[in-house]
């Protein structure tokens, strides 16, 4: 088998698709839950103007960055993946939030070659540069634009907040463990060799 280049999303993939859900209900005086947030951007979910969530959230970043919780089997896999394969992360946080990210990354034990941080939901150009050959994310627009720019599959995390249709090599997963299976199955297909 040869060695992948494996582009990984961080936030809702590497980390749990919840975590903005506390800090929402905290700050913002809600009582939401993580099946409430149906679409990917949270203005219309808060009491406030775009303008106002937006400061909130740049005050909040950091904070919220920190505190994420890993998401269920993630480090698990990774792990099994860092001993074969390239992990680039690729994030539409800001480059600002490198050594943050960096922390977490070695608190949470998770291993990777590489982190780029775009300060943008456009992947692609990133994704390109590192020549990566499968990617994995939670927002669906970019799974499918990845997907369909690319020719490469993607691996989408089920969340409330991506459920619209994907075509063939979009593959909808719910765990790190569904996706382990998929992938192992795709690194030993003839094309692969």
């Amino acid at each position: 088998m040869k060695k992948m280049r494996f582009g990984i999303d961080i936030d809702g993939t590497v980390t749990s698709p919840a975590t903005f859900v506390p800090f929402l209900n905290e700050s913002f005086q809600l009582n939401i839950s993580f099946e409430d947030v149906v679409q990917y951007e949270f203005y219309p979910l808060v009491n406030v103007s775009n303008e106002e969530f937006d400061k909130w959230f740049m005050e909040n970043e950091a904070r919220i960055y920190t505190a994420s919780p890993l998401a269920e089997g993630a480090n698990i896999v990774l792990e099994k993946w860092a001993k074969q394969h390239e992990l680039i992360f690729i994030s539409a946080r800001g480059e600002g939030m490198l050594d943050l990210t960096k922390e977490w990354f070695n608190n949470n034990g998770i291993s990777f070659d590489h982190i780029e941080l775009i300060g943008s939901h456009h992947k692609i150009a990133a994704a390109k540069k590192n020549k990566v050959d499968i990617f994995f994310e939670d927002k669906h627009d970019n799974a499918v634009m990845l997907h369909e720019e690319l020719g490469i599959p993607v691996i989408l995390f089920d969340t409330p907040y991506n459920r619209k249709p994907i075509p063939k090599g979009v593959i909808r997963v719910t765990t790190w463990n569904e996706a382990y299976e998929w992938v192992e199955e795709w690194l030993h297909s003839p094309f692969n060799k």
